[in-house]
């Protein structure tokens, strides 16, 4: 059956977060649970709020995108969001501003808009307008009088990528969130890839074999030569690089970033050439020396 995905639902949670105030009292200024939709009810057939068991023949969410053909699964790729109210700083925030904020941000192409589809919405209350990517409608029935819908095109969805820089963006833009997000808003694919930088690098910190025998030989365990003996200064040189790297990237894990470039950033910049290379894959290694001399070859 039609699925709520994963990313979807925490554009839900961040909204509701942020936008219904006091949980414990339903005020009619409050974005409530049952205001913000994702999966259509029993009822609804086609259309982005279905998965592939409620689609229809020619279903416009599904045919004029090859984006939409080949992410369609049984999750939903769509989100409602109801009618709210908010003051910040003396200004007035309600969901006619919001929605025509988000239309301009897809309209000006920005960064984090380019998985919506189509955005169904009214920017006074009184008519019903429609932004659509493919340029294929302009309008929409009347409860969007009353809510704002949003279409994802479906790979975005499937691919779990993160919907919420844009909800975000405007919640700082309104003084909402004043705050850096929580480590936790860092995307699964950013936290997969750190980690993997991360087992990478602690190959040589003696948390397995491998780095065990390095770290033994850098305080002068595990042999008899005397240049390996411990006070070594080269060898204390290389374990205070190895406690200090093991140290930044302990760090690392814990810091928040929003994008992966931030990552990559923080990253390479405490780290030396020699400790970037030892960091590949050797599986990779090639494909970097490739790509580097393919650009350099530009």
């Amino acid at each position: 059956m039609t699925r709520a995905p994963d990313n979807l639902m925490a554009v839900r949670r961040l909204l509701l977060d942020h936008l219904n105030r006091d949980p414990n009292r339903a005020r009619d200024e409050d974005l409530e649970p049952n205001e913000v939709g994702i999966v259509g009810d029993a009822n609804h057939r086609g259309g982005y709020h279905c998965g592939s068991d409620r689609v229809v023949t020619n279903d416009y969410s599904v045919v004029e995108s090859p984006r939409d053909r080949n992410g369609l699964t049984l999750d939903a790729a769509a989100l409602d969001v109801g009618m709210f109210q908010v003051t910040v700083d003396g200004r007035r925030h309600d969901l006619a501003s919001f929605s025509t904020w988000c239309v301009a941000q897809c309209a000006a192409n920005a960064a984090d808009t380019r998985d919506i589809r189509e955005i169904i919405y009214s920017p006074d209350g009184k008519v019903v307008r429609r932004w659509d990517r493919l340029g294929r409608r302009s309008t929409g029935d009347r409860s969007h009088l009353w809510h704002t819908h949003f279409s994802f095109f479906r790979d975005s969805i499937k691919a779990n990528r993160d919907q919420r820089p844009l909800f975000r963006r405007y919640l700082t833009s309104i003084g909402l969130i004043t705050q850096k997000p929580e480590a936790n808003d860092m995307t699964p694919e950013e936290h997969n890839w750190l980690k993997t930088v991360h087992r990478n690098l602690t190959v040589l910190d003696g948390r397995n074999p491998i780095g065990q025998t390095y770290t033994r030989m850098s305080m002068g365990e595990d042999h008899t030569d005397p240049k390996f003996q411990v006070g070594h200064p080269t060898l204390r040189s290389i374990g205070a690089q190895l406690t200090a790297l093991q140290t930044a990237m302990d760090a690392l894990m814990k810091r928040d970033f929003t994008d992966e470039q931030a990552i990559v950033a923080g990253v390479l910049a405490g780290l030396s050439p020699q400790e970037i290379a030892a960091a590949i894959p050797p599986t990779v290694a090639e494909q970097v020396v490739r790509e580097l001399g393919r650009r350099l070859a530009a």
